[in-house]
């Protein structure tokens, strides 16, 4: 698999979101630990979760107790994996999320997250949303603290414009090393947060890179009847023997440098497919192909 860079850090150039696998219509363990296997032979390297990934009326870090058990689980060498997670969101009992920027809960949860994951410092750490009841400087100055103390190695935010991005890098530095916002061929709001972090050589994770390409088999054809602003990606997909999923993950990759999609993946297959997008080169016809398909917005 190629790679790319989070901060100083090499990793594969898909990850894997591991949402799917902890929150209601999770699988069994048994499958989800076949899917992340799954996900690390095939070169992903980059594995994320979150202490809110769990079904409503669980208990927090459900998520990162999997991916960590997961791991351990995995007959190959792990070393080279990161395990990014992120604090600042809850669950309620009736499926809703929460948000909680103070900085005394994300001290406190940081430090819940990194024993739930073995012990040592959180490889990633990632500000899951603004709390727009506090100030995001503070929220940014906890992870900063996080950082000075070990607790936290590299820094991430989420869910974020453009200045909020340039106000974490002024308070964290070098240490902010990422991006997660929504994004995909169906999702494209957030192109002046990809355009800023190309220029600051910030990674970029679109989280739910997969929007408006539809799960279908591999002939497309009921899928470009469903949603045929798509159906570039289909065709695509059929010339080149793969998935339009594949499809939309490489031209995902062709986007930025320094964009590394994660998608989620429920079963081994899923998890093997979407890695397999860092490998797959679309000519410069087939981007503009795409690129000329996709929905003005």
């Amino acid at each position: 698999m190629r790679h790319r860079m989070l901060g100083d850090v090499r990793v594969g150039a898909v990850g894997l979101g591991t949402m799917p696998l902890s929150i209601e219509g999770r699988p069994g363990e048994a499958r989800a630990f076949a899917t992340v296997h799954a996900a690390l032979d095939a070169g992903v390297t980059l594995l994320d979760t979150a202490d809110s990934y769990h079904p409503p009326g669980g208990d927090p870090g459900e998520g990162e107790l999997l991916v960590a058990r997961a791991l351990a689980a995995y007959g190959g060498n792990t070393d080279d994996v990161l395990v990014a997670t992120k604090g600042g969101r809850g669950r309620t009992a009736d499926g809703g999320w929460t948000v909680d920027g103070r900085p005394e809960h994300l001290r406190r949860a940081a430090r819940a997250s990194a024993r739930r994951l073995g012990g040592g410092a959180i490889g990633l750490y990632q500000l899951h949303k603004p709390d727009p009841g506090v100030p995001y400087a503070e929220s940014l100055g906890a992870i900063r603290e996080l950082l000075d103390a070990g607790t936290v190695r590299l820094a991430g935010i989420s869910n974020v414009d453009t200045g909020q991005i340039l106000l974490a890098r002024e308070i964290l530095g070098d240490r902010l090393v990422s991006v997660q916002n929504r994004y995909s061929p169906a999702v494209r709001e957030s192109d002046p947060e990809l355009r800023l972090c190309a220029r600051l050589g910030l990674a970029f994770l679109p989280w739910s890179p997969l929007g408006g390409i539809s799960r279908s088999s591999l002939d497309g054809a009921s899928a470009q009847e469903e949603d045929p602003a798509f159906g570039a990606f289909h065709r695509v997909a059929r010339a080149r023997g793969v998935s339009p999923q594949r499809v939309a993950l490489a031209w995902l990759l062709s986007r930025s440098a320094t964009v590394l999609p994660i998608p989620g993946a429920g079963r081994p297959e899923s998890a093997r497919d979407s890695a397999g997008a860092a490998d797959l080169e679309l000519s410069a016809e087939e981007l503009d192909a795409l690129e000329g398909s996709l929905p003005v917005g």
